[in-house]
């Protein structure tokens, strides 16, 4: 397949809500397949469909490929059903703002319900990093940054110092 540029925010299509995937897309397999591609060559865990400047409903992740064990998933037309646990405050990295962690609070844990490329529904809880990686990704398929979880404030020092 095909590794794709990844688009640096403020690129405009980091801020659109995606559409839903059809599943009957004939592109879409490639689609995925240019995700995993980018992402790994990227060296990220997570990629979200309009990260690459294509506005659908499609992410992935691999959360272990760096410590040798490949687990890719992904995501078709996701959306959380639930959600459990605390309110955890952890510093987030993103491929579309390189270089720039920052603080972001999320739950703990999700449920989520997905398509998988077979177009079969699946629902799964998620917890720890993958349930984190999981709500990173469903913000940009939402238009929402990691600038956008900051105050006005912080975002605007993160802004400056980040400053492509």
């Amino acid at each position: 397949m095909v590794t794709r540029d990844i688009r640096l925010w403020p690129h405009a299509v980091l801020t659109q809500t995606c559409a839903p995937a059809s599943l009957n897309d004939p592109d879409l397999d490639g689609l995925i397949e240019d995700l995993f591609d980018t992402m790994y060559h990227a060296k990220g865990r997570v990629l979200a469909a309009p990260q690459i400047g294509v506005t659908k409903r499609v992410f992935v992740v691999d959360v272990t490929w760096k410590d040798g064990i490949r687990d890719p998933r992904a995501f078709i037309n996701p959306q959380i059903t639930e959600t459990a646990g605390d309110t955890v405050f952890m510093d987030e990295q993103c491929l579309s703002i390189p270089d720039t962690p920052m603080p972001v609070a999320r739950p703990e844990a999700v449920q989520l319900r997905w398509a998988n490329r077979d177009g079969g529904l699946e629902t799964a809880p998620f917890d720890g990093i993958l349930a984190r990686c999981i709500q990173h990704e469903l913000d940009h398929l939402n238009g929402t940054v990691i600038f956008d979880h900051q105050s006005p404030e912080v975002r605007a020092e993160l802004e400056v110092a980040y400053a492509p």
